[in-house]
């Protein structure tokens, strides 16, 4: 007997895990792919049919719906996507000019009950009924309805209009774009005491707000830039933080797609609406890094993706004291990384004395191939300060000439180098004509100095420039 009863258990289980599959492709551009296969039964001839559960945010332009039983037998006449969801509103909207019911409870216990029945007028403002020879102005009372009205349905659903050569069970395959899916990197990223090596461990994050949830889906996510024809939405940030605390398995299989990169989770995960999930999906250890200080003494604020700004360039005035520093480093093979990392946040984190980890900076990558460098801004240094200043000027008819003096100090119990970046925008012709030391031409607007700084000591640049044009 226990054995005939396992064995219909299992049958059961097995039907039903089966009776719905889900692959859920997730974009880092607020969409996702649905394909959905389920089971119905079709009769033959000319019928309609719906299919409920979709997502809310679904585009209907989208769907392409298929019999994977009989793909030749089975042919689309209409499709719609009834989206006209039940509310209170809507509800009472339908009743207007019929009956309804109010039940109101009084007494001292509440014991006691009326029924009042009258004609729904209008439901602007509160509700106005007719009963009787008398109008009820936001009577009190529960509302009680005698029926569903029709055209308001549950759920989003999408119906067709099928015409169908073979009777029975056929297995159908819906696939459809949704919006408000989204999926972002999140990297946390632990230095050492000496920031010479840093622990990297990367998480996917998926926000879903598409109004389905996806059961026991096989996921997979594609980063990369991909042209839309229509603006999508922007996904919220999200702040979640997991420390990792050993080198997992890869739960991702990662891949070369088009000209993206695909990700695919190696075990089927239900992914709930309204619900942010995190699964890692990369890791690194011992990653050699190098901790760079940069001056730039007219940029006035510094963004992300490793761009400086060159915004409100005053040449007479020095503009900025700040020093950043960031962190540098190869996402190589031989660096114990060397996967495509999808754009995102990266945080960084330091140990204490004390063996706990402080928060020390954060910064966005953009998507960064294997074998290339990642470089990190945290932040400005407390204790190096620098100091830009335009010492002489002189311009003609067709030439200008400029003379800077830049001063690095450093306070710090230990020397430093700072790299001085130097932009020169003035004319499209220029050459140092003096200089305190050798520089490196980075392009052709965009000169740099290595400078190295004693400790609570400092040093400085001159160098003069001169700018002409034909």
């Amino acid at each position: 007997m226990k054995k005939i009863l396992f064995f219909i258990i299992f049958v059961l289980f097995s039907a039903s895990s089966f009776s719905q599959e889900i692959d859920l492709t997730v974009y880092n551009q607020n969409l996702g792919l649905v394909k959905d296969r389920r089971e119905i039964k079709i009769d033959k001839g000319v019928q309609k049919i719906e299919f409920s559960d979709v997502a809310a945010q679904i585009d209907p332009t989208s769907v392409h719906f298929k019999s994977l039983s009989f793909p030749n037998k089975c042919s689309v006449l209409e499709q719609n996507f009834e989206y006209d969801l039940i509310s209170r509103e809507k509800l009472l909207q339908k009743y207007i000019g019929k009956e309804i019911e109010l039940e109101r409870r009084f007494g001292k216990d509440g014991e006691k009950k009326e029924i009042i029945k009258g004609t729904l007028l209008s439901t602007a403002g509160g509700l106005t009924i007719k009963s009787g020879d008398k109008i009820l102005v936001n009577p009190s009372g529960e509302i009680s309805l005698s029926k569903l009205p029709e055209g308001l349905i549950l759920k989003p659903t999408l119906s067709w209009l099928l015409e169908n050569e073979i009777s029975g069970e056929h297995k159908i395959e819906v696939d459809y774009l949704t919006n408000g899916i989204n999926w972002n990197a999140d990297y946390v990223i632990v230095s050492d005491k000496d920031d010479k090596n840093l622990d990297l461990t990367g998480w996917v994050t998926i926000d879903n707000k598409s109004g389905a949830t996806y059961k026991d889906a096989k996921l997979k996510l594609i980063a990369g830039d991909i042209h839309r024809a229509s603006p999508t939405g922007v996904a919220a940030e999200n702040v979640m933080y997991a420390a990792r605390t050993k080198a997992a398995v890869p739960q991702f299989e990662e891949k070369s797609f088009f000209e993206y990169h695909l990700y695919t989770l190696q075990r089927r995960t239900t992914v709930r609406d309204n619900e942010t999930k995190q699964i890692e999906f990369v890791s690194g250890t011992n990653v050699p890094i190098k901790k760079l200080f940069i001056y730039d003494g007219v940029a006035q604020k510094f963004y992300g993706y490793n761009q400086w700004s060159r915004a409100d360039r005053n040449y007479g005035v020095q503009s900025n004291k700040k020093v950043y520093v960031m962190l540098d480093f190869k996402n190589s093979k031989e660096n114990n990384l060397g996967i495509p990392l999808p754009k995102g946040k990266m945080r960084v984190y330091k140990e204490d004395s004390d063996k706990s980890l402080e928060f020390i900076g954060e910064d966005f990558i953009d998507h960064t191939p294997k074998d290339e460098q990642v470089r990190i801004y945290l932040g400005d240094a407390f204790d190096i300060v620098g100091e830009r200043v335009q010492t002489d000027f002189k311009n003609g008819d067709d030439f200008c000439d400029e003379t800077f003096k830049i001063t690095i100090r450093n306070h710090k119990e230990e020397p430093v180098e700072v790299c001085v970046v130097e932009k020169l925008y003035r004319w499209s012709n220029w050459k140092i004509t003096q200089k305190s030391q050798d520089y490196e031409k980075k392009d052709s607007r965009t000169i740099e100095y290595k400078l190295k700084i004693p400790k609570n000591g400092e040093n400085t640049i001159t160098y003069t420039v001169h700018y002409w044009w034909d």
